[in-house]
């Protein structure tokens, strides 16, 4: 029997590269293993580090609103400048940590969950507001339009499963190509609105051409307006009686600290009349509803959370709680 040890060398060569090329192939895939768990724990202990500077931000919102006079509420307070400080945070904190924080009034905001009252029944003042609201000229809707989502969210948020005119409930949920239910209930958060028939992204986000409707709107409040607060779209949206002149001076008032803000009817005074413009029921120049938005920064990641709180004289109650 001849044996070709030619042959046997050129196979013990072919089979040693190719274990040495096995090797090699799971050394590496054992490095890039090894170098993803890494990352992964590294960023997992970044998120964990960064959600507690958020929730410091927070924290330190919550002293704020606490120390502030629950009596009167307007942008000349602490809480309404706090954003602007914040870069001074970096000193609580090492490597580069830092938070961002600010104090929302919600109560200078429409809230939306007042369109109706506990009957389900539209609040007719409510409706007033809102409408006049997103029947302004820069958000481009047809007085239709207006009726129509109007119509959409009382149906969202009342109990009953009956549509109003040009609403809308289950049945139209249900058939839809990503079906759902209609809540038939209060919003839970105002990106909610999404749900509803009418209401788009563009809409609700706002675009280059149009403002969002988000910015003027709030799921938590009693469905009083604090004038010292709310965006002069919104106190346009608070009487038919209101012009864009009359605006202009409210807001011009209300920035001048040596005004008196306390009581609502500072609104007289800056248009120079004794006459009733807006329903006193309407307005308040306390707030006990705000959002407060932290968020945890270093240089290359963050982690914000978004926090609604009810104050009322000196407790504060979280309503609800977001991690973004």
């Amino acid at each position: 029997m001849t044996i070709n040890l030619k042959d046997d060398k050129g196979i013990a060569l072919i089979l040693t590269i190719t274990m040495i090329g096995l090797i090699v192939l799971l050394n590496m895939q054992f490095s890039r293993s090894m170098r993803t768990g890494l990352y992964e724990t590294a960023n997992f202990d970044d998120g964990i580090r960064l959600g507690a500077i958020a929730r410091s931000g927070f924290n330190c919102g919550l002293a704020v609103l606490f120390e502030d006079d629950p009596n009167e509420d307007s942008f000349h307070d602490t809480w309404a400048s706090l954003k602007e400080y914040s870069s001074y945070s970096a000193a609580l904190f090492d490597n580069d940590g830092r938070f961002e924080m600010e104090i929302i009034d919600l109560t200078g905001k429409i809230q939306v969950n007042r369109l109706t009252n506990q009957d389900g029944e539209y609040n007719t003042k409510q409706k007033e507001i809102m409408t006049r609201l997103l029947s302004t000229s820069g958000f481009l809707l047809e007085p239709d339009e207006v009726e129509d989502i109007l119509d959409a969210i009382k149906d969202w948020i009342d109990k009953d499963s009956e549509p109003t005119r040009f609403g809308a409930e289950d049945s139209y949920y249900q058939a839809l190509d990503h079906p759902y239910s209609c809540r038939d209930a209060p919003l839970e958060s105002l990106e909610e609105l999404l749900l509803i028939k009418g209401i788009t992204r563009e809409m609700f986000y706002g675009t280059d051409e149009t403002p969002g409707i988000s910015y003027y709107l709030a799921v938590h409040g009693d469905g009083k307006i604090n004038i010292n607060t709310a965006d002069p779209l919104i106190l346009a949206a608070l009487s038919d009686d209101l012009d864009s002149g009359m605006i202009e001076e409210m807001v011009g008032y209300r920035q001048d600290e040596k005004n008196d803000l306390n009581n609502p009817d500072w609104y007289k005074s800056a248009l120079g009349t004794n006459e009733t413009i807006i329903d006193p029921d309407l307005i308040t120049t306390k707030s006990e509803y705000f959002e407060i938005r932290s968020k945890g920064l270093n240089d290359s990641r963050s982690r914000e959370i978004k926090v609604a709180v009810k104050r009322k004289g000196k407790s504060l109650t979280v309503l609800s709680w977001e991690t973004l």
